[in-house]
């Protein structure tokens, strides 16, 4: 069985290939092609940790990915998303690889949010807002400069220092604003931690596209209900009907899943347009596929 550290995963995982291999787990995942349950989550509250069991079968692999969120770690200096995936043979059982899943979790999150843009955002998109400072508004910073060119990126974050670290890392601007950060942008991404609405709809244009990261739960929200006023598009139905409170507590109605409008068969209409987030199995699972075929092509 291999095994490949957060070092050797990195080695092997380009946004490239990774937007691609996302775009076409999303079609399998809504044709049916890749299978996989709600992700069932166990709490540890004596040290505020959630502990996340996710797996998937895609083809001739079955996977799962292990993944502990411990919100209380951004305060200690570690990544709050503490993740293994393992994979193993859908044929005879076998395993496969075991494999860290942290920056697989950071990447392929970033990356989904790159193939809903590239479909959902306008294509002339020049001014992109990012709500947060953490590790993703980083990846997405990175992630959707490949499928924009945007002429300016906007980083906001409650902690001045923090979005100041980011735009001198990525070369992008801070807006101690929160509303000013968000007005006139083409493409807003909330990666901010918040249980309440941090998005308003006043705030955006009538073609405004919005990523929408920060919260899973159906008791916490980052949009309002002006901002859910809009085409809603999803990675999937079950999912997001139990695991959002945007959608659950707005009582918007999801228009589609990424992988249907992928293949063209549910059309797009014009206006504002909303990806609400969750992440699924199928695409840690497609991801840590791709991971372990490049490694042993490379071995």
């Amino acid at each position: 069985m291999l095994h490949l550290d957060e070092a050797q995963v990195r080695s092997l995982l380009t946004y490239e290939e990774l937007i691609t291999a996302m775009e076409q787990a999303l079609i399998r995942f809504s044709s049916g092609e890749i299978r996989q349950p709600m992700r069932s989550l166990l709490g540890v509250p004596e040290h505020g940790g959630i502990f996340g069991m996710m797996p998937a079968v895609d083809g001739d692999v079955a996977g799962i990915k292990l993944v502990l969120v411990y919100e209380r770690n951004a305060a200690l200096g570690l990544p709050t998303h503490q993740a293994v995936i393992q994979l193993f043979s859908a044929k005879t059982g076998e395993p496969l690889a075991s494999m860290d899943g942290r920056l697989i979790t950071e990447m392929r999150t970033a990356a989904v949010s790159a193939v809903a843009t590239k479909l959902l955002a306008k294509p002339d998109a020049r001014v992109l807002a990012v709500l947060g400072t953490g590790v993703q508004s980083r990846a997405h910073i990175r992630a959707l400069r490949l499928v924009r060119s945007f002429e300016e990126i906007r980083v906001w974050g409650r902690t001045p220092d923090h979005a100041r670290q980011v735009a001198d890392e990525l070369g992008v601007r801070t807006v101690s604003d929160l509303e000013q950060a968000v007005r006139g942008a083409d493409v807003v991404v909330s990666v901010a931690h918040v249980n309440d609405p941090l998005v308003r709809g006043e705030w955006l244009g009538p073609d405004t596209y919005v990523n929408a990261v920060a919260t899973v739960g159906p008791e916490r929200r980052e949009l309002d209900d002006a901002v859910m006023d809009a085409t809603i598009v999803v990675e999937s139905r079950e999912a997001a009907m139990r695991e959002s409170g945007d959608i659950l507590q707005s009582g918007a109605k999801v228009y589609a899943e990424l992988g249907e409008l992928l293949v063209g068969s549910i059309a797009l209409p014009s206006g504002r347009r909303v990806y609400k987030a969750l992440g699924i199995g199928a695409e840690d699972v497609a991801a840590a596929k791709l991971v372990y075929e490049k490694a042993v092509s490379q071995n």
